[in-house]
């Protein structure tokens, strides 16, 4: 029986609830930080983020990210907790 939307938004917040990812990323050993600010703001924060964690040492990303009606940036960065 296909999920009704009510179901798939019940299954979603108990996931944030619990401070897990949906899917494969629940346990893949990656912290992600959330953001949201202006455009150019968003900019300096990723900027900032690839300085302190290269991508080479902490497979850094951004992961996902969205325009707001606002014109906000919401975006996820990724890494590795640490880098060998």
């Amino acid at each position: 029986m296909a999920d009704r939307p009510r179901d798939l938004a019940e299954r979603m917040a108990r996931r944030r609830k619990m401070g897990g990812k949906p899917g494969p990323r629940a346990g893949d050993g990656y912290l992600r930080e959330t953001f949201t600010l202006p455009r150019a703001a968003a900019r300096e924060r990723a900027q900032a983020f690839f300085a302190r964690y290269p991508k080479a040492g902490y497979m850094s990303a951004v992961e996902t990210w969205r325009e707001l009606p606002g014109g906000d940036i919401e975006f996820t960065m990724r890494r590795l907790p640490s880098a060998d």
